[in-house]
């Protein structure tokens, strides 16, 4: 949003040339006038505003994740940057660069942003009023670190220790590192103790510098390695930077002072950690004979992955004996990840269930979300 401002200008009109032979002096009029911009203030603003990637694999993701909360993004135009969530009244989405919706979290133009945490820590650089209410979205996950070749003056470096007490590294020479995160490679390096240092900001293709001869090192993001590797280039022990992946980051003025910020947040918080905390979570039913409830949760406790979420459900499962309605099977649920799905089924047949059940959960709700009273510690409420 541009800030009202004052602007002048300086109007310049020269009779001689556009009127009069060249023999003819100038007559010269200056005019000064001055214009004045508005826009609304940001603390006039009423709409809440959530800023997302604009293009990309996080842009996918984003969208995704959100979809799978229901709170689908409506843009009536792909091509316009503003849009809409319809359970969320109030709310406009902002499609932005990363690096924008961390800047304008800063100047108060967003309320609330989804984007990676490396950007949060490049462009943020340390604002305290930059509030993380979510730090694992599930997506996004990579890492910032440094990178050196594997050849050279560098084969038997193998950590960060050994690059620093490198005697190649003076004032006039020093070691030269291209990234296009400038502000946490410099910080990181001075608290390695790499005292000469230089920064060549880039963007794409980071690889190919090193073996160009344009730097000696890199700093940028990696997930398998595979192009570090690709590329003769290595990361070495302590050379980590950051772990990321995507955060739900807000700004903390936003959430104290702007009416149904914080409202809007908890609600997001809520739906995100709900979804996110049944990914790849399982609700299996079984029916089993016994002799009771009790019973049957001990013959199920019995077992180490038949625990659930707080322990097994037992119910009464009745069933219809010669017109007579009696109890004879106990039906049993419980919650298993992904990984333990199959070997649970194999306990619960093992002590007597039948007709196992399997389906994938959508949501689990606690009774608060955790989060949420973290950030309310945070916000001092």
């Amino acid at each position: 949003m541009v800030t009202a401002q004052s602007l002048s200008a300086q109007w310049v009109y020269s009779s001689a040339s556009m009127l009069c032979p060249s023999s003819v002096t100038s007559k010269v009029i200056s005019v000064r006038f001055s214009i004045r911009c508005y826009s609304k203030a940001t603390s006039e603003r009423n709409e809440i505003r959530l800023g997302l990637p604009s293009k990309g694999r996080m842009a996918t993701d984003t969208l995704d994740l959100l979809k799978d909360c229901q709170l689908s993004v409506k843009q009536v135009n792909p091509r316009q940057y503003v849009a809409e969530i319809p359970q969320l009244p109030n709310l406009e989405v902002w499609f932005q660069r990363p690096k924008d919706v961390v800047r304008k979290l800063v100047s108060g133009d967003l309320d609330l942003g989804i984007v990676g945490l490396d950007t949060v820590h490049e462009y943020g650089q340390g604002n305290e009023d930059l509030v993380i209410v979510h730090e694992a979205l599930g997506f996004g996950d990579c890492r910032l670190s440094l990178a050196i070749p594997k050849y050279g003056i560098f084969e038997n470096v193998n950590s960060i220790e050994d690059l620093a007490q490198m005697p190649q590294w003076t004032l006039e020479r020093p070691l030269r590192v291209a990234t296009g995160f400038t502000y946490m490679g410099d910080k990181f390096m001075k608290e390695k103790g790499l005292k000469y240092v230089t920064f060549s900001t880039a963007d794409g293709a980071l690889e190919a510098a090193p073996a160009m001869g344009i730097a000696d090192a890199i700093v940028d993001l990696v997930s398998s390695g595979t192009t570090l590797k690709e590329n003769n280039l290595k990361e070495i022990e302590g050379g980590i930077i950051l772990e990321s992946q995507a955060v739900l980051v807000a700004s903390r003025k936003s959430l104290v002072k702007r009416k149904g910020v914080l409202d809007v947040t908890h609600e997001m918080l809520e739906r995100l950690e709900a979804h996110l905390r049944a990914v790849g979570q399982f609700t299996v039913t079984a029916n089993m004979r016994g002799s009771s409830a009790e019973e049957v949760a001990t013959r199920v406790l019995s077992q180490p992955s038949l625990s659930g979420l707080q322990g097994p459900t037992v119910s009464t499962v009745y069933c219809n004996r010669n017109g007579r309605v009696t109890p004879d099977y106990y039906a049993v649920v419980i919650c298993v990840p992904k990984k333990e799905l199959y070997k649970s089924v194999q306990q619960l047949r093992a002590i007597g269930g039948s007709g196992v059940l399997i389906s994938p959960l959508t949501y689990i709700f606690d009774e608060e979300t955790p989060r949420w009273r973290e950030l309310l510690s945070k916000l001092g409420l």
